[in-house]
Formats: C-alpha cells, structure tokens, sequence
C-alpha cells in the first residue's frame, strides 16, 4: 500500500494511494478527502461485541471505514490533533497503541482490545491497550512530533506515561513512581512506564493529559 505522509511533524496527514481492488481501514472522523471512485463502507469491524469493547474499553470508534477503489484512488487521513503520523509494517505481528493512537491500516490488520492489567490502570491511561496484529501498514498518530527508539536485549528505556505512543509486542512494560513519594506527588511527573528491550517504542513529544491539565483552569466559568 503506497502512502506519503505530508506535513510532518506538526500537522501531519497520510495520503494512501488504492490499487484496484485494495482497502484501508480508518478511525471514524479520520477522512480528510478522497478521490472520485472511492467507495466508503462503515461497519463494526471484529462483530458487534468486539466493536463495543474496542470503544468502550480501548477509546477507538466504534465503527470504522473501509476505503476502497475498484479502479484505484487516493485517501487523504489525519488525525484529531495535531502532530505527527507514522506507519509500521506488520508481518504477523502484535503491535500494542495507547488510546486514540490508531488512525488506520490495512483490511488484513486485525483491531482488538487487550487487558493491560493493574499496572496500566495506575499509570492513568485505563486498564486496556489497543492490539493490532496481522499483515500490512499500521498507521499511528502522536500528539506532538513522535520519535522511534529501538532496544536491545535487557535494555530499559523510562517514558512518562503520557508520551508513549506504541511499542512491538516483544517489548516487556511495567508502570512506578518517578521517585520517592514527594517526587510522585510534588514533581508534576507522576508515573513513568518502564519499557524494557528487545523491540522498538515509539514516543511522543507533548502530553494531551499535560495539555488538558494546563487548559483546564483557563476554561470559561473555572475562575468562579
């Protein structure tokens, strides 16, 4: 699946060129434009139950659209706030997103929802991870620019849990304080997720979390 991404870091947009024939699958509200004979196909992807769950448990639509182009075409996608867009190409394997992190990918990509355990919960991003599995081009989207880290056997990378984007599936996680007690409470860092090699990690430069904190008071009605 051929693709450009343009605009990057900062506003960042995909375009994917369809080959006779070929789909990709997209977040609701992701369509920017598409050329004359595309056609648009919105269903629950994975069945109604996995569609509820992937919405309600991982932050993702509950319905998708299938972009194709029975004589081929082009897809323009972006996401809702600004920053980059990146791509993995999956071949046969897991690939683990943050909450609202996925944009796109292709029909043989597989969108689920899995349990993160306790320790996801405490790092302030919910209790599920979106799983992504299966063949062809993933398309992720950071809040910020977004950086790739890979890491060998054994090695820990430290990432505040607001800034991680994605990291493979062979890549081991755990969540803790950024230090002592009055480090996690006074620093304005809180937790950090402890993401040990081998695999590579994608991060992100700003922090949506951090933004709505710092919008917040600002809001109209909050300085009563």
């Amino acid at each position: 699946m051929d693709h450009t991404i343009e605009h990057d870091p900062a506003f960042a947009q995909v375009e994917v060129e369809l080959a006779p024939g070929e789909g990709v699958r997209a977040e609701g509200g992701a369509l920017v434009s598409h050329s004359d004979g595309v056609d648009i196909d919105t269903s629950a992807t994975g069945g109604l139950i996995s569609s509820v769950k992937r919405s309600m448990l991982g932050g993702e639509s509950m319905f998708m659209n299938t972009f194709s182009a029975p004589d081929g075409g082009r897809v323009t996608l972006a996401p809702p706030l600004p920053g980059d867009v990146l791509v993995q190409e999956l071949a046969g394997e897991t690939l683990y997103a943050q909450s609202g992190a996925f944009l796109a990918g292709s029909e043989a990509v597989d969108v689920d929802t899995s349990f993160g355990g306790a320790k996801t919960f405490l790092g302030g991003k919910g209790m599920f991870l979106v799983k992504l599995t299966g063949d062809g081009p993933v398309f992720l989207s950071s809040y910020g620019a977004a950086t790739a880290i890979d890491l060998d056997p054994g090695e820990t990378h430290i990432v505040d849990t607001g800034h991680v984007v994605a990291f493979e599936g062979s890549v081991d996680y755990d969540v803790s304080r950024v230090g002592g007690l009055r480090s996690t409470l006074l620093s304005g860092e809180g937790l950090v997720c402890r993401l040990t090699g081998p695999g590579r990690i994608w991060v992100q430069s700003r922090s949506p979390d951090a933004f709505l904190s710092w919008l917040a008071p600002r809001l109209p009605g909050n300085d009563e």
